[in-house]
């Protein structure tokens, strides 16, 4: 790797690390003051209440840390406060299996998502996972609500549409035994640019061979009902109107559907609207061209069936609709011409559950395409959740058919639902913190397009068990000016310091800093904290590993000496820049080993007897000795002597002291370097052999 890359590598590690050490460092950097704004950092912050634990100097906000740290630091587990979230299922009534043909339930009885109630108890940064499971019904009852354009240009429709409705209960009577239908319609708003307000086009705005009636805004025609042959009356009285605009005001009409329940007879089960029109649509804003400038109120104004404030209000928006429709679990199918398909198709993508079907020139497919769309938006469920309380969120993931999972926005859905099949979704809520208004919160689940709904109630852990144990006033916190709770003082309004010693007008004085320096020549708290109350509170720093401590913090845990680039060697703990080293280890970084295996000779004395065993390794008090155990003398007399015994020297050595052989078997059977020396054979030092030849050559001399 080139020279510069591996610089830049290791220096973008350095700044990695250190910016991870930061980041998780967040127990620490929250300087919390009590056992309840510690837990309330997240999830791995805990709270020692131990009243021995915290060191000299240190403040009382490193009782919180992360649970790891606490341990090292010598907390033991049972002081520690770790509260965790819990879970209750308060209703949990099992999804309906009912099948076409069984006996008849009303929509109340029938339960599509389970389960239906739940309490969560929440702990900051702890998520809680819930699992809901959804279960399409068979023979749901549907509610479904036509709306049509009566403008002129809708003359031709409107003739194949009075008999729209026994047509529509036989083909809806395929899907479900309990139907109901119900007919709308709408115009524009009555008022100038929209429609001609002279006497004579106010009665009729057609041409004078052409008999059509008064314009209006939204009139509701027929409310829900199970009799086709009464909506094929009604429709077929229905008279074509006439505006000057090609936009229409249907969303004034959408608006009094949604909002308008009792008139419509909406009831708790799926609710359609079809929208019918061969034009596109007015939307808040355009009203101002009529002089209508209040917004609209999203309410309901029907009077005898009529839309009575579209001279009054201006149209909704776009997402004042898709609320409306929202809230009331209101499904809408768009049959518009060709012409508009691109318009509502653009619409359709910003209202939820809602389908674009191509209505033909006279409306003559108008039932394959209400069956087709409502096809399409039963056969996918998506959850959305009522507005989440501040700090909290939540995170969705679909368990859908044939395997398939979904996450993040997906996570709320799953499309290609039959009748009869069951799919799940895994909840996470998570909370940060507490809600500023410490009161039980609650938020809302549900499949759009469908009236059930799941309710969850919320409460939120906000303070440690140990809080209820609290001592008001205690002798503890400096004559009563706190209350001793978890281990520490929570002092009183106007009071700081460990104890609460101090007012907190006279934390920094120079009679009180006098007791924070070691002597007139030093920094306040050795430039290492500061002074509260006459008392150091050290730093922190952002490795959560290192501290300062010490009455004027000059003590560290961070700056004691190191060997193998190792804090202590590895083996101690650095207390206030000394080495407090592990049993069998000694020295000033802990390097030096008090095991003296490695000291033992063949004959199982220490260093053969003729040395000291320091730090692992044999120092040899007798110059004429060395090797790793003492064990070699070249210039020892009788050395040949001891060449010559098999046990020393692993090998046979003839009394003649062949050379030959002997340098054929000492190489051959032995290894003259421990350090590439196999188990399976014995270690002759160099200079051993050496001294052995010498020996040899000295025999075969005087013989």
């Amino acid at each position: 790797m080139d020279l510069k890359l591996l610089f830049i590598s290791a220096l973008l590690g350095i700044v990695c690390c250190s910016s991870a050490q930061q980041e998780g460092n967040e127990c620490i950097k929250a300087n919390a003051l009590s056992c309840g704004e510690c837990i309330q950092v997240g999830a791995k912050c805990g709270w020692c209440t131990d009243t021995e634990f915290l060191k000299q100097g240190e403040p009382t906000s490193a009782r919180c840390d992360e649970l790891e740290s606490l341990r090292k630091r010598g907390c033991d587990a049972a002081r520690i406060e770790n509260p965790h979230g819990s879970q209750k299922i308060l209703k949990n009534k099992a999804v309906t299996n009912r099948k076409k043909g069984a006996e008849k339930l009303r929509p109340e009885d029938i339960t599509q998502i389970q389960p239906q109630k739940l309490s969560l108890n929440l702990r900051s940064g702890e998520p809680q996972n819930i699992k809901l499971k959804f279960k399409r019904a068979e023979d749901y009852p549907i509610d479904l609500y036509y709306l049509m354009d009566l403008s002129y240009s809708m003359k031709d429709d409107l003739e194949n549409v009075k008999n729209l409705g026994t047509s529509l209960m036989k083909e809806m009577s395929k899907i479900t035994s309990d139907f109901r239908i119900g007919f709308g319609s709408f115009v524009e708003k009555t008022v100038m640019p929209y429609i001609s307000t002279t006497p004579a086009k106010l009665l009729n705005p057609c041409t004078v061979d052409q008999n059509c009636t008064s314009p209006f805004s939204y009139k509701n025609v027929l409310k829900l009902t199970s009799n086709g042959q009464q909506f094929n009356i009604l429709v077929g009285n229905q008279q074509i109107s006439g505006n000057l605009d090609s936009p229409e005001g249907g969303f004034d009409a959408i608006m009094q559907v949604a909002v308008c329940g009792e008139h419509i007879g909406w009831r708790n089960v799926t609710r359609l609207l079809v929208f019918s029109t061969d034009a596109g649509f007015h939307f808040a804003g355009d009203g101002k061209l009529g002089g209508i400038v209040l917004p609209n109120d999203g309410k309901c104004h029907l009077e005898n069936n009529m839309y009575s404030m579209s001279h009054y209000y201006d149209y909704p928006s776009i997402a004042h609709l898709v609320q409306k429709l929202s809230e009331n679990n209101i499904q809408t199918i768009f049959a518009v011409t060709e012409e508009f398909q691109p318009v509502y198709k653009e619409l359709k993508n910003l209202i939820p559950k809602s389908a674009v079907g191509t209505l033909s020139a006279n409306s003559s497919n108008v039932i394959n395409l209400i069956v087709d769309a409502y096809n399409s938006l039963s056969s996918e469920v998506i959850l959305e959740n009522s507005k989440l309380p501040e700090g909290v969120t939540i995170t969705y993931q679909s368990h859908c058919k044939n395997g398939v999972v979904n996450e993040g926005e997906s996570g709320r859905k799953c499309s290609n639902i039959s009748i009869g099949d069951e799919v799940s979704f895994n909840i996470n809520i998570t909370a940060q913190g507490c809600p500023k208004q410490d009161k039980p919160e609650s938020i809302k689940i549900k499949p759009l397009g469908f009236t059930e709904e799941v309710e969850i109630l919320l409460s939120f852990i906000c303070e440690c068990e140990c809080h209820k144990h609290g001592i008001e006033n205690s002798d503890m916190c400096h004559n009563g000016n706190g209350t001793f709770e978890c281990g520490a003082c929570r002092c009183n309004k106007g009071r700081v310091g460990r104890q609460c010693e101090c007012r907190k007008d006279e934390v920094s004085t120079e009679d009180l800093d006098k007791n924070c320096r070691k002597d007139n020549g030093t920094d306040i708290c050795s430039n290492n904290g500061e002074c509260v109350c006459g008392t150091c509170e050290c730093k922190k720093r952002d490795n959560p590993e290192e501290r300062y401590s010490g009455k004027f913090c000059e003590c560290d845990n961070f700056n004691c000496d190191r060997s193998n680039n190792k804090l202590c060697g590895g083996h101690g703990r650095c207390e206030c820049r000394v080495c407090i080293c592990d049993a069998n280890y000694t020295g000033s970084a802990c390097d030096c080993s008090l095991d003296a295996s490695t000291c033992l000779a063949s004959n199982k004395q220490i260093c053969n007897g003729r040395g000291i065993c320091e730090c692992g390794t044999c120092r040899c008090t007798d110059p004429k000795f060395q090797g790793p155990t003492c064990e070699i003398c070249p210039t020892c007399p009788g050395v040949c002597t001891e060449h010559k015994s098999v046990e020393n020297m692993h090998t046979s050595v003839y009394t003649t002291c062949d050379l030959l052989n002997y340098i054929q078997l000492q190489f051959s059977n032995s290894c003259i370097s421990d350090k590439y020396c196999p188990p399976n054979k014995p270690y002759i030092n160099r200079k051993l052999i050496y001294s052995a030849f010498r020996c040899c050559i000295d025999l075969n001399l005087k013989k």
